[in-house]
């Protein structure tokens, strides 16, 4: 080799191992990304509440008594079960109950009167019937006659004025009973005491019209629950009575609860004008599941307007605009765009019709630098549970 030729591949070599580092250096990394296999799977359509629910009972009663007065007995307190019927609170009601008692003995003297005056007119109608057979036997004179038919009729008139006399002592009785029964508080089903208001000794007052109080007794029915949600307005109208729904309560870590759609609101509220909603009452499916709860629980409610099962899903964050996603090609190493058609879909999962088959891996770390079409990538470790 000559002289010029070695000294120009001294020149060239070093600047070629330049250049090829210069070149090695500059080229595209291989992206990381997160994939998921396309899988079979069950799919649901969901409408889901745009702020928390809360749970109610199906029976709940504020309780007060119906007119004023100092409290005398108070015979339960804050959760406390109670039979229907029971006597909760007793307002002072001892002139009442004066009044009563001498309503009764009145009524009962009325009618022991009525009794006495009815017996002496069947004596007097009898008597009068005797009369009136010896008249016939021209033993009694006309007189007599007459004045034994009047006595019959003025006795019978007595009797049935007896009578009156003590139906009206009757209803006096049942008028007390009534204003004494004002100054009782009863259960009008059975429950659990909520919450009491006011000590023995304190007044309480009936609320006045449009300003309501706080109830003497608040007594909730924990044997039948459901829960109410609001929905956006948009989805109201694909939601109907009898669906299936799920309910999530946060107090029992998200377990799914079931539970169907009992009613729709029939009007839009408009809290939040830039928000309205309609307000969805989704009650449980198997009520002995709902022992442990308590009304004024914070839930979530999902009603499924479809579901399929069995059917190839995609998780939905994979789901690009226009329905297109990004299909890891393992073979090349690199990313590929595929436009597919989609069914069913929710936050988790979206059904695939058309478009990727079983196996296939897309990409669920979209929004990540340097993720598109035609890019290199390389996968994070399955191990890690990002391959799904």
């Amino acid at each position: 080799m000559n002289r010029p030729l070695r000294r120009t591949l001294i020149f060239l070599l070093p600047a070629a191992a330049i250049a090829a580092f210069a070149w090695y250096a500059a080229r595209p990394q291989p992206v990381a990304v997160v994939v998921a296999r396309v899988q079979t799977g069950l799919v649901e359509a969901t409408v889901a509440n745009t702020r928390a629910g809360t749970v109610k009972a199906c029976r709940r009663a504020r309780l007060a008594p119906p007119q004023g007065g100092q409290v005398a007995e108070l015979l339960v307190r804050k959760g406390d079960r109670v039979k229907e019927g029971q006597l909760l609170l007793r307002l002072w009601n001892d002139d009442l109950a004066a009044q009563v008692a001498l309503a009764r003995s009145e009524a009962q003297a009325a009618s022991a009167r009525a009794d006495e005056t009815c017996l002496l007119a069947d004596v007097a109608r009898r008597e009068a019937q005797r009369i009136t057979s010896l008249h016939q036997q021209k033993l009694v004179s006309d007189e007599q006659r007459d004045r034994s038919a009047t006595d019959a009729l003025a006795r019978a008139a007595g009797c049935t004025a007896a009578r009156a006399s003590a139906r009206v002592s009757n209803d006096r009785v049942q008028l007390n009973e009534a204003l004494l029964e004002r100054t009782l508080l009863r259960a009008p089903f059975a429950g659990t005491v909520a919450e009491t208001t006011g000590e023995v000794g304190e007044y309480v007052t009936p609320s006045p019209p449009g300003i309501p109080t706080p109830p003497a007794v608040d007594l909730v029915d924990n044997s039948c629950l459901y829960v109410v949600a609001p929905i956006d307005e948009i989805d109201a109208p694909r939601v109907t009575e009898n669906m299936p729904a799920r309910i999530l309560l946060d107090a029992f870590g998200n377990r799914p609860f079931p539970g169907h759609v009992r009613r729709i609101a029939p009007y839009v509220l408009d809290v939040e004008k830039q928000a309205r909603t309609v307000e969805v009452e989704v009650e449980f499916d198997e009520p002995q599941e709902t022992i442990r709860l308590l009304a004024g629980y914070s839930a979530d409610a999902e009603v499924i307007l479809d579901r399929r099962e069995g059917v190839l899903r995609i998780p939905t964050e994979a789901l690009q605009e226009g329905g297109h996603v990004l299909l890891f090609d393992d073979s090349r190493g690199v990313l590929e765009r595929r436009s597919i058609e989609t069914g069913l879909a929710n936050w988790q999962h979206t059904e695939v019709l058309r478009g990727l088959a079983e196996g296939d891996r897309v990409v669920t770390s979209i929004d990540r630098e340097g993720v598109r079409d035609g890019a290199a990538a390389t996968v994070e470790d399955s191990a890690s549970g990002t391959d799904r």
